[in-house]
């Protein structure tokens, strides 16, 4: 099932699920929201189509037959940095964790409602959108980091950092405060434009993957400072 009005001017999301009725409700809904929705039913399919179309956002079923989502992802990640949303089942915690330790930028387990599903979609669009800006954003300098919000681009120690757009949303929220702890809650708010839930570990495992990319200092210190009860701080160098 395929909407295709105006193209041109709405965003065209991919929602990829076996479940051909929550493929039609979710079609259907997301239509009526202003978006443009393609829909698959296995990872083969939803392959294919995202080599030949152009989405802004996937809404990625774990458990597909055959190729499963987590397999999907990895593919999808080895050339594109598309905004990845993964349905999970209520229980299936570790797969969480994998999807988003694969690149995946956010989850939402299911049953889920239709509401907290555009949400979640509106947020990493939010974080995501490559458009012209009102006004260029400046680069961000810490260090040895560069961070270029317009092409959401890292680099760090002179080399490019290939981060998803939710981790350089966090890493942005923290290196502009580096020096000072961001509590958990402001920082789900401020990077993922959600509330962090009290069993929520997606940060964490956003986190691990922001400190396996960077690095550690070269004097051996890391950058990102997990507090205990507190939240995250990127240390300064002090000269």
């Amino acid at each position: 099932m395929v909407a295709v009005a105006n193209t041109e001017e709405r965003t065209h999301l991919l929602v990829v699920d076996d479940d051909t009725e929550l493929c039609d409700l979710l079609s259907q809904f997301l239509s009526n929201e202003g978006f443009v929705v393609s829909t698959a039913p296995d990872g083969e399919a939803a392959l294919a189509m995202l080599g030949r179309e152009t989405f802004q956002l996937v809404v990625l079923d774990i458990g597909l037959p055959g190729l499963s989502g987590l397999d999907v992802l990895g593919a999808l990640r080895a050339k594109s940095s598309v905004p990845v949303v993964m349905l999970t089942a209520s229980g299936d915690v570790e797969y969480r964790i994998h999807g988003l330790a694969a690149g995946a930028d956010d989850y939402i387990p299911k049953p889920f409602s239709t509401e907290e599903l555009l949400l979640r979609v509106r947020a990493v669009l939010r974080r995501t959108e490559t458009g012209p800006p009102r006004e260029a954003p400046a680069a961000l300098h810490l260090d040895d980091l560069i961070i270029e919000p317009g092409s959401q681009e890292v680099r760090c120690g002179g080399r490019p950092a290939a981060l998803t757009p939710a981790e350089v949303a966090i890493l942005r929220v923290l290196v502009e405060r580096a020096g000072v702890v961001v509590s958990r809650e402001d920082l789900a708010r401020l990077a993922l434009q959600r509330a962090a839930g009290v069993f929520d570990r997606s940060l964490d495992v956003h986190i691990s993957r922001i400190r396996h990319k960077l690095g550690p200092r070269s004097d051996g210190r890391p950058r990102i400072k997990t507090i205990r009860g507190e939240g995250y701080l990127f240390v300064r160098t002090t000269h």
